[in-house]
Protein backbone atom coordinates (compact mmCIF):
# COMPACT_ATOMS: atom_id res chain seq x y z
CA UNK A 1 0.00 0.00 0.00
CA UNK A 2 1.05 3.53 -0.68
CA UNK A 3 -0.23 6.78 0.83
CA UNK A 4 -2.20 8.02 -2.18
CA UNK A 5 -5.75 9.36 -1.89
CA UNK A 6 -7.45 6.20 -3.18
CA UNK A 7 -5.90 3.98 -0.48
CA UNK A 8 -6.20 6.62 2.23
CA UNK A 9 -9.90 7.00 1.41
CA UNK A 10 -10.37 3.22 1.70
CA UNK A 11 -8.95 3.25 5.23
CA UNK A 12 -10.89 6.35 6.27
CA UNK A 13 -7.99 8.82 6.29
CA UNK A 14 -9.19 10.92 3.33
CA UNK A 15 -12.65 12.26 2.51
CA UNK A 16 -12.34 11.40 -1.19
CA UNK A 17 -10.28 9.05 -3.38
CA UNK A 18 -9.63 12.06 -5.62
CA UNK A 19 -6.83 14.51 -5.00
CA UNK A 20 -8.70 17.75 -4.37
CA UNK A 21 -5.62 19.97 -4.70
CA UNK A 22 -4.56 18.65 -8.12
CA UNK A 23 -6.04 20.66 -11.01
CA UNK A 24 -4.53 18.28 -13.57
CA UNK A 25 -6.90 15.37 -13.08
CA UNK A 26 -10.21 16.47 -11.55
CA UNK A 27 -12.36 13.52 -10.55
CA UNK A 28 -9.62 10.93 -11.12
CA UNK A 29 -8.73 8.51 -8.35
CA UNK A 30 -5.17 8.95 -7.17
CA UNK A 31 -3.81 5.43 -7.50
CA UNK A 32 -0.43 3.88 -8.22
CA UNK A 33 -1.25 3.38 -11.94
CA UNK A 34 -2.41 6.99 -12.16
CA UNK A 35 0.76 8.32 -10.52
CA UNK A 36 3.16 6.17 -12.53
CA UNK A 37 1.46 6.08 -15.92
CA UNK A 38 -1.34 8.59 -16.41
CA UNK A 39 -1.07 11.83 -14.46
CA UNK A 40 -0.21 14.70 -16.83
CA UNK A 41 1.39 16.55 -13.92
CA UNK A 42 4.17 13.94 -13.85
CA UNK A 43 4.50 13.60 -17.62
CA UNK A 44 8.14 14.73 -17.63
CA UNK A 45 9.07 12.09 -15.06
CA UNK A 46 7.23 9.43 -17.07
CA UNK A 47 9.10 10.55 -20.17
CA UNK A 48 12.39 10.19 -18.30
CA UNK A 49 11.39 6.65 -17.25
CA UNK A 50 10.56 5.79 -20.86
CA UNK A 51 13.90 7.12 -22.05
CA UNK A 52 15.73 5.00 -19.49
CA UNK A 53 13.61 1.84 -19.70
CA UNK A 54 12.11 1.84 -23.18
CA UNK A 55 8.49 1.16 -23.92
CA UNK A 56 8.28 -1.35 -21.05
CA UNK A 57 8.03 1.75 -18.85
CA UNK A 58 4.35 1.89 -19.81
CA UNK A 59 3.76 -1.48 -18.13
CA UNK A 60 2.78 -1.28 -14.47
CA UNK A 61 3.72 -4.92 -13.87
CA UNK A 62 7.17 -4.28 -15.33
CA UNK A 63 7.70 -1.16 -13.22
CA UNK A 64 6.67 -2.91 -10.02
CA UNK A 65 8.29 -6.31 -10.47
CA UNK A 66 11.61 -5.94 -12.28
CA UNK A 67 14.38 -5.30 -9.76
CA UNK A 68 16.55 -3.63 -12.39
CA UNK A 69 13.92 -0.87 -12.59
CA UNK A 70 14.09 0.00 -8.89
CA UNK A 71 16.67 2.79 -9.18
CA UNK A 72 14.73 4.53 -11.97
CA UNK A 73 11.42 4.11 -10.15
CA UNK A 74 12.76 5.52 -6.88
CA UNK A 75 14.26 8.50 -8.73
CA UNK A 76 10.89 9.13 -10.39
CA UNK A 77 9.01 8.89 -7.08
CA UNK A 78 11.43 11.28 -5.41
CA UNK A 79 11.22 13.71 -8.32
CA UNK A 80 7.43 13.95 -7.91
CA UNK A 81 7.71 14.89 -4.23
CA UNK A 82 4.34 13.15 -3.88
CA UNK A 83 5.37 10.87 -1.00
CA UNK A 84 7.81 13.20 0.74
CA UNK A 85 5.39 14.28 3.50
CA UNK A 86 4.69 10.68 4.46
CA UNK A 87 7.87 8.76 3.64
CA UNK A 88 10.48 11.48 3.33
CA UNK A 89 12.96 11.04 0.51
CA UNK A 90 12.86 7.40 -0.55
CA UNK A 91 16.44 6.10 -0.32
CA UNK A 92 18.06 4.84 -3.49
CA UNK A 93 18.84 1.13 -3.50
CA UNK A 94 22.37 0.43 -2.33
CA UNK A 95 22.95 -2.15 -5.05
CA UNK A 96 21.22 -2.43 -8.36
CA UNK A 97 20.85 -6.04 -9.56
CA UNK A 98 22.82 -7.08 -12.65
Amino acid sequence: YIPLCKHLHCIGKEQSPHCSHCPHCPGKDKTVPHLLLNCPHYHQGCHTLTQALGRDASSLSFLLSDLAVTLHLVCFINSTGRLKNTLGVVPLPSKVPD
